[in-house]
């Protein structure tokens, strides 16, 4: 089996094509991830960071370049392929949590189940154990708006995990959150990590919660440094 399982080579994107106002974010990346790792990529504001994310997590395409995800070659993949990667293979967590509003905890966790087809009872059972898994198993009713910042993120790191994806892409995740609840989330990846043997993206600006990782990837002006 291939241990590779994000293969990026010579990916540019490019915004507003043809424009005069055209625009080159990122200028020719190569990234390569094996499975299980746990790499932070850090960068400031404007470096491309959340541009490489939406590639890697199949929610746009590169301009030039290459991108095998697993065993599928991305640019060459149909938009129903690419959204079932994304319902399957990949858990994205955000910094603003991204939960549905008047859609009580448990339902949010199912959500990417229901999309993948899985029957009523399973759903339920599953999303019950990843709310446990979160430490959020007393908070299944509770709507987004009647929970804590950290409470929203373990809903959304519960949710991420429906599909037991091999891939959590983590934007940010502790950027809305106060450094104790931070720390608890960053706690919940490093166990997915070692325990259950995802692989984790964290894209961040913070550099401790980066040197938590494996491997530590900087950007800046749309090329790794």
């Amino acid at each position: 089996m291939n241990d590779i399982i994000i293969n990026m080579s010579g990916i540019v994107k490019r915004f507003f094509i043809g424009q005069p106002n055209e625009l080159e974010i990122l200028h020719g990346l190569d990234l390569r991830v094996r499975r299980g790792e746990f790499i932070a990529i850090v960068g400031p504001s404007g470096s491309g960071k959340s541009t490489l994310m939406n590639l890697i997590g199949a929610l746009d395409r590169a301009t030039e370049g290459s991108y095998i995800l697993e065993d599928t070659v991305v640019e060459e993949a149909r938009d129903a392929e690419l959204s079932m990667i994304r319902n399957q293979k990949i858990g994205f967590v955000f910094q603003n949590f991204n939960l549905v509003p008047r859609t009580n905890a448990i339902k949010n966790v199912e959500l990417p189940m229901m999309y993948g087809g899985v029957g009523l009872r399973e759903r339920h059972r599953r999303a019950g154990e990843l709310m446990e898994l979160v430490g959020m198993g007393d908070r299944h009713h509770h709507q987004p708006n009647e929970l804590s910042g950290g409470q929203k993120q373990r809903v959304a790191i519960a949710r991420a995990m429906a599909n037991d994806p091999a891939i959590i892409l983590a934007d940010e995740p502790t950027g809305a959150l106060d450094q104790a609840t931070g720390r608890m989330v960053m706690d919940i990846f490093h166990s997915l990590n070692r325990e259950r043997g995802k692989t984790i993206v964290l894209i961040t600006h913070n550099t401790e919660l980066a040197g938590e990782t494996g491997r530590i990837l900087t950007m800046r002006d749309g090329v790794f440094i």
